[in-house]
């Protein structure tokens, strides 16, 4: 059989799975157990992730290879992160996830992975800290590890992933469950479309969100101006990463 359709087989048996019927002992039994699951995850990632000190999770695609100027770039931004005081949390698999820790690891930064257990593409890239790799089943646990223990957030081009993070830290901060920590989105040309709708759609033709909305985050083009701005940021305060 094709891998294409085992993986149909495993869609299908997911949806029929969804609409079988189950007595009251088996939702008991696997529910239950489920949370003890999700809690073990949320104690883990709190008590490895709590004295980290500051640190700026670096969001981008899976799929980037080493050789693409996405990869160096997001090399570059987490080494100079790491030079200005800061730690790099990632999602601790491969492409842009393993740039960031790689660049971190450069510099003798701390090297923080999250990583997510998935049926392709992802696996712990070789530059995480031993001490500081946790993998997660639960995809909503491991964003809030993403947000509880960072200082800022830079955004890479990426895919679905990608922007399910960008929007959770934007809509926290929009909704004043955290600080108004910086959000600095990587690639002017990547990022044009996703804005332009956001200006033309969402603000303008629906009034879904407000116009002051966008200064919830920057778009830059290099390495040198992403940490400019985080560490402009918190000069305001006259705060430095030994905060």
């Amino acid at each position: 059989m094709s891998e294409s359709n085992n993986e149909d087989k495993l869609e299908l048996n997911k949806i029929r799975k969804a609409f079988k019927d189950r007595d009251w002992n088996e939702i008991k039994s696997s529910d239950s157990w489920a949370i003890f699951k999700i809690m073990s995850e949320f104690v883990e990632g709190f008590e490895k992730l709590s004295k980290i000190g500051p640190c700026v999770s670096v969001f981008g695609s899976a799929r980037v290879k080493q050789d693409h100027p996405y990869y160096k770039m997001a090399e570059e931004v987490a080494a100079k992160l790491v030079r200005h005081g800061y730690g790099v949390i990632t999602g601790g698999g491969p492409g842009i996830m393993e740039a960031g820790n790689k660049g971190a690891k450069s510099e003798n930064g701390k090297s923080v992975g999250l990583n997510i257990v998935l049926p392709f593409e992802q696996f712990n890239n070789i530059y995480i800290d031993p001490d500081k790799l946790i993998t997660f089943d639960y995809f909503f646990v491991r964003k809030v590890m993403f947000i509880k223990y960072a200082q800022g957030f830079v955004v890479m081009p990426g895919g679905f992933g990608t922007m399910d993070e960008l929007f959770e830290a934007l809509t926290l901060i929009q909704t004043h469950k955290i600080g108004r920590f910086p959000i600095v989105l990587v690639g002017k040309k990547f990022w044009s479309g996703l804005i332009d709708w956001i200006k033309d759609t969402l603000i303008e033709a629906e009034n879904n969100v407000s116009p002051e909305d966008l200064e919830l985050f920057t778009v830059v083009d290099t390495p040198t101006e992403a940490v400019k701005v985080i560490d402009n940021f918190y000069s305001q305060f006259m705060l430095s990463p030994n905060f």
